[in-house]
Formats: C-alpha cells, structure tokens, sequence
C-alpha cells in the first residue's frame, strides 16, 4: 500500500473492489483486446492469454490519459503494444487503436477496427475496472460474444508508485457513479447495486474520495 488510510476506509475499498471484479471463465476467442491504462501489467497479461493459445491478435486501445500522460513518451496503446513485443508477441500479432480516451471509446473504436467478422473477444483491463467494462462492452457492441478479465492482482498489490492509493479508491468510486448513471444516457447496461456496495460508496464520498465523480 502506497498510503496511510484508517480501517473503515480500507473495508469500504474493499466492497467495492470485490463489486467491480468480474473474472469470466474464458475460453478461445477471436481477438484478444486490452485497455490502456497506467497499469502495464494488463499488457503482460494480455500477452500471457495469447501465448496460450486463447486467441492470435491482441488489439490495444488507448490515447493518453490523466495519469498516462507523462507516464509513456507514447499512447497507451503504443505503449502496451511495445510491452507485449518484448514479451514475445509478433508486431503481426498486434493491432494498435491509439485514440480512445475512455472505456466506452476503447469499446467503440476497437468494435470499428476488429470489424463484422470478429465474434468472440476477450477484454482484458485493470481488475478494478472488469465490472464498467463489462457492462460498456454490452451496452455498445451488443453482437460480440465478450469475456472480460484483468491480471490476477490483489487488492494490496494493484496501487503501484505512479498510482499512488489514494487515486486507486477515487477510481473505484467514481466507477460506481458511472455504473450507476451510465445507463441512462446508453453507455452501459445497468446493473444492480447491491446495499452494501452503496453504503461503502456514500462513506467514501463523505470520506473525501470524491475526485473521480
């Protein structure tokens, strides 16, 4: 942990990180796509799934963001793309979508690249953000039979030095806002949350962790 919280705090992440993980038992798919972030372990694991056979293209989608910015000299995409290389992937084998600025953008335009003939897709992301995406990839390439996954992190591990704690339980609160506005203005599909996880967001928002809102 890269920061100093009080227990309450630190249960209160902890419901909403259990709420957001997703883990679809994957199988054989026809396109492996990952979604750019500050997190490079998402490359990593995005290779991994190639390697054993889950599919033979991986397409990264991503520009660059709040925390990316000065994080890669490239896009995120670009960026994950190069990681994937060194960890054995053949350029052949990589498609780069270098534009999309949110998760609803990396669906969008990752639906426009892999185009009709792509069926099945594996999305791989950070493990705090399965459950937005699962639900964007629904809402927004409804015809894609999609698995969603992310490295298999704990919750202790998954801050890292360029992002720091505090982001990380802002990040999982402000998802929730979006799971739950979302769906009215068609982004995503709605899901239900569960009492428990909306205690925990409104303790946090009260707390403070408020800047992803």
């Amino acid at each position: 942990m890269s920061a100093v919280v009080s227990p309450a705090v630190l249960g209160a992440s902890r419901v909403l990180w259990d709420f957001h993980l997703v883990y679809d038992e994957l199988s054989p798919a026809d396109l492996i796509i990952g979604l750019g972030s500050y997190d490079l372990r998402v490359a990593d694991h995005c290779a991994k799934l190639l390697h054993q056979g889950l599919a033979n293209r991986i397409l990264f989608t991503g520009k660059s963001g709040n925390w990316t910015g000065r994080l890669y000299p490239t896009s995120e995409a670009e960026a994950f793309a190069a990681r994937a290389e060194e960890l054995g992937v053949s350029g052949k084998a990589i498609l780069v979508e270098p534009n999309a600025t949110n998760i609803g953008e990396n669906v969008r335009y990752a639906r426009d690249m892999a185009g009709d003939a792509t069926k099945r897709i594996i999305i791989v992301t950070k493990p705090q953000t399965q459950r937005r995406a699962f639900a964007t990839v629904r809402a927004q390439w409804p015809n894609v039979e999609a698995m969603v996954t992310a490295p298999p992190t704990s919750f202790e591990q998954q801050p890292t030095n360029a992002y720091p704690l505090d982001n990380f339980i802002n990040e999982m609160v402000g998802d929730v806002k979006r799971l739950i506005d979302y769906p009215a203005k068609g982004y995503q599909i709605t899901q239900s949350i569960p009492a428990h996880v909306a205690d925990a967001f409104d303790f946090l928002v009260k707390a403070g962790y408020d800047n992803h809102l």
